[in-house]
């Protein structure tokens, strides 16, 4: 990474029309929105990211801003088949389209498959790295295969002793009922 460009405050107007590259290296617990969504302390790993600048011209001939992010690190998540850690990697590989304002943005990101942005000299590429990556936390975090054999069976064997102990409600309403007929 230069010095030129710093990615807590990047001018990315600049880093397109340089079409300079900035990349990095940080320890996952410098993500503190996507460390508190992982099961266990992701010890040693490590997001790497890098985004690349380059102008593209518009229909009028105007120089747009445009961003290339890739970015990767493996967090530990929970396995919701059998509920121990798995280790899942998390991918970004996106474009993004910069803009004047937000009001632009807001009416041009519906429309566009890219993602559109606000452009501005103090650009935060540390919180879009750490948003794309919380996106990509799948919903159902689970192993391709589990290591050990996913219990489907809900029986509990003090429970249905329990159950057989405790006496039958409606037997109580069978001998009032006799009592009755008498």
């Amino acid at each position: 990474m230069t010095s030129e460009f710093k990615p807590g405050r990047l001018d990315v107007r600049r880093l397109a029309e340089a079409g300079a590259t900035v990349s990095g290296e940080e320890p996952l617990d410098a993500y503190a929105r996507l460390s508190a969504e992982l099961a266990a302390p992701a010890d040693g790993e490590r997001v790497r990211w890098e985004a690349a600048g380059v102008s593209r011209d518009d229909a009028a001939g105007e120089p747009i801003p445009w961003l290339h992010l890739r970015a990767s690190v493996k967090v530990p998540l929970i396995c919701q088949r059998c509920l121990g850690p798995v280790g899942v990697p998390l991918e970004v590989d996106r474009w993004f389209r910069f803009v004047k304002d937000e009001d632009t943005a807001a009416a041009e990101d519906e429309e566009s498959e890219e993602d559109v942005l606000v452009a501005s000299r103090d650009f935060d590429l540390h919180a879009l790295v750490e948003d794309e990556l919380l996106m990509e936390i799948p919903v159902t975090p689970r192993h391709e295969r589990c290591p050990e054999p996913v219990k489907l069976s809900a029986a509990d064997p003090e429970f249905d002793a329990a159950e057989a102990a405790r006496p039958n409600p409606f037997a109580a309403l069978e001998k009032l009922r006799s009592d009755k007929l008498k």
